[in-house]
């Protein structure tokens, strides 16, 4: 102990330069700025990124729950897949994804061939991939990067009939 004291009597500026280097006033401010940018940007191209998927989902829950309501409610067939396609089609829009974007298979059950069979069922499968926020192409194949979501809704016929 005595050492040390001695050391501080023989250099009084360095120590108190050596005190003032360890001063750390005004210094969490600056550490607050640095983390808080390190930490802000990735969390809010989460929120895009998220934001943008759930805005894709809504629209092809919509657009597929819409199609097997008009396929079901329809007069004929061939009428119900042309409402289908309207419906699909106003969905996808209104969700942002261009129609090419978007896989549709529809299936009825008993009849493959008839979707207004009494008590049969509809069922509408759609499908995209939605591309995230500012990705770029990858390895120039003209493919952004995206996640594939999809969507399925069934809807019954009606047991008794249409009426004219």
């Amino acid at each position: 102990m005595r050492r040390s004291r001695r050391w501080a009597e023989r250099w009084p500026g360095l120590v108190r330069a050596a005190r003032r280097l360890a001063d750390d006033s005004g210094s969490a401010s600056l550490e607050f700025l640095t983390v808080g940018v390190l930490l802000l940007v990735p969390l809010v191209y989460l929120v895009l990124t998220l934001g943008q998927i759930q805005h894709a989902v809504l629209g092809l829950e919509g657009g597929a729950r819409h199609a097997a309501r008009t396929i079901a409610q329809a007069d004929s067939h061939d009428a119900g897949l042309a409402a289908a396609d309207r419906a699909l089609r106003v969905a996808m829009a209104d969700a942002g994804l261009a129609a090419e974007q978007v896989g549709v298979t529809i299936s009825c059950a008993p009849d493959p061939d008839a979707c207004d069979t009494p008590r049969g069922t509809v069922t509408v499968e759609v499908g995209a991939t939605v591309p995230l926020p500012f990705a770029p192409p990858v390895l120039q194949l003209d493919v952004g990067l995206g996640v594939p979501i999809s969507a399925q809704a069934m809807q019954p016929v009606s047991a008794f009939g249409r009426t004219p």
